[in-house]
């Protein structure tokens, strides 16, 4: 057992249905002429981000999970070391940045003078940043300490930067900014992993902190639960579970979000639901959809008028109990997914997913912007610090489908991280974090890593050689 391995997972239509729908196919300006790693080459000066990974994914059919994971049922899944296979060719960093993928509900949320329509668009934006969960089955790499990753959409009008500032336990932070100085949305992640038998469950630790800056407003959440099914035998699915809590420290607004749990008979696969209250707790809208999908918001009479009236036309049925999906089951097969979301009369869209590529499953389901994310852009290298994970030649070479050299490669770097540990303990040093550093979020009052500046100055010149 590798006593240095963690393994873990890791996501404006007001008035009315597609008013606002941006995906992410609209940075992109026109087909050229397509490379061999997938990209397109630059045509009349303009470079289109590619559509494509080099390689497709990996098969996994001839690869058993059961033999590592036989004996830590029950136990947190730390420390535990996973072939290559079992991952994507995403470092956490890379995952984390998915986070950005609708960051047109950010900006729809800076021009809305309402505090509950923006406080419903922030909802929304919080179910959009974990969507990418669907159907993601892989684990990305687990960030080397100090690994970096930054990402720029001027078109998208924001950049991102994330450092690995711990290694045991394993925490991500993040911090992103708007390039108008619109919003800051910044975090850490410390995920915490068990193994059930059959499911892998994942507890993403961490707060999510939105500041909309004209607004002078700061909302903190927590992710939900996301549980990974048959990760011994059969079909490989996912489900997300949990409360999570939307606070507007500002104004005192609520969102109290549940993302069901399967249940009996599948009926409330991805479904997520909840309301938004004011300070003095009054109900002011109902929030619904799910995080596969799609998410609606409604005035609260009109949801509960519809409700009654469904009721009614279909008798009062006997409530079935609730089972939570990831613990005890008997079978662990994935339920037929229920109809897509009923929209109630009166309701607007908020939010709704972007398409995959119809070669997504070939890709491990990456959607289009995920598919971006590992790629070197023309000139980038030179402007990179040498931590960037696009530069980690592991997940280089399971992108180009060489599942040998990225075995070896990652051996060699995980090596490689013991004997700077080993080099430090001797020299009785303390690892120093380059652009975060550990102090209190200043919304909630919890500890918390802060963007302490810097990054794009471009002065690496102190970064470590981790690769």
């Amino acid at each position: 057992m590798n006593s240095e391995e963690e393994f873990y997972d890791a996501e404006t239509g007001l008035e009315s249905d597609d008013s606002c729908e941006v995906s992410f196919k609209d940075a992109l300006v026109f087909d050229g002429t397509k490379a061999s790693d997938g990209s397109t080459t630059r045509e009349n000066g303009v470079w289109e981000r590619r559509k494509s990974l080099p390689a497709e994914m990996i098969s996994r059919n001839n690869f058993s999970v059961w033999s590592i994971l036989k004996k830590c049922i029950g136990m947190e899944l730390s420390k535990i070391a996973m072939p290559v296979v079992f991952n994507e060719p995403l470092s956490f960093l890379q995952r984390i940045s998915e986070y950005m993928e609708h960051t047109h509900l950010i900006h729809e949320a800076c021009s809305l003078s309402d505090s509950i329509d923006r406080m419903q668009v922030v909802a929304a934006f919080a179910v959009s940043s974990v969507a990418s969960q669907w159907e993601r089955t892989g684990k990305p790499f687990n960030p080397l300490l100090g690994e970096t990753y930054e990402l720029i959409r001027e078109d998208e009008g924001y950049r991102l930067i994330s450092e690995q500032v711990s290694h045991h336990p394993p925490v991500s932070a993040f911090h992103a900014q708007s390039l108008k100085e619109e919003f800051e949305f910044h975090g850490s992640i410390y995920p915490k992993l068990k193994f059930w038998g059959k499911s892998v469950e994942a507890e993403p630790k961490g707060t999510m902190t939105l500041e909309l800056l004209k607004h002078k407003e700061a909302y903190t959440w927590t992710n939900p639960m996301c549980c990974v099914h048959n990760i011994i035998l059969g079909k490989l699915w996912i489900e997300q579970y949990g409360t999570v809590e939307i606070i507007n420290h500002s104004t005192g607004d609520k969102c109290v979000l549940t993302f069901k749990p399967c249940g009996m008979f599948g009926k409330e696969l991805h479904r997520v639901e909840g309301h938004i209250q004011d300070r003095s707790k009054k109900k002011r809208r109902v929030i619904y959809g799910k995080w596969t999908e799609c998410m609606y918001s409604v005035d609260p009479r009109l949801y509960e008028t519809y409700r009654k009236s469904e009721k009614r036309a279909a008798g009062e049925p006997k409530k079935l109990r609730t089972e939570q999906s990831c613990e005890g089951e008997d079978a662990d097969e994935m339920p037929e997914v229920q109809e897509t979301v009923t929209v109630i009369p009166g309701s607007a869209l908020l939010w709704r997913i972007t398409p995959r590529p119809a070669h997504s499953a070939q890709m491990y389901n990456f959607t289009s912007f995920a598919m971006t994310l590992n790629e070197l852009e023309p000139d980038m290298e030179r402007l990179l610090p040498p931590t960037d994970c696009r530069l980690r030649p592991d997940i280089r070479a399971m992108e180009s489908g060489d599942i040998d050299a990225a075995s070896n490669e990652k051996e060699r770097l995980e090596e490689k991280q013991r004997a700077a540990r080993r080099e430090r303990s001797v020299e009785e040093e303390e690892w120093t974090t380059r652009w975060f550093q550990l102090g209190t979020n200043p919304h909630t009052g919890a500890e918390d890593w802060l963007y302490t500046g810097g990054y794009f100055d471009r002065n690496y010149t102190h970064c470590p050689n981790i690769y």
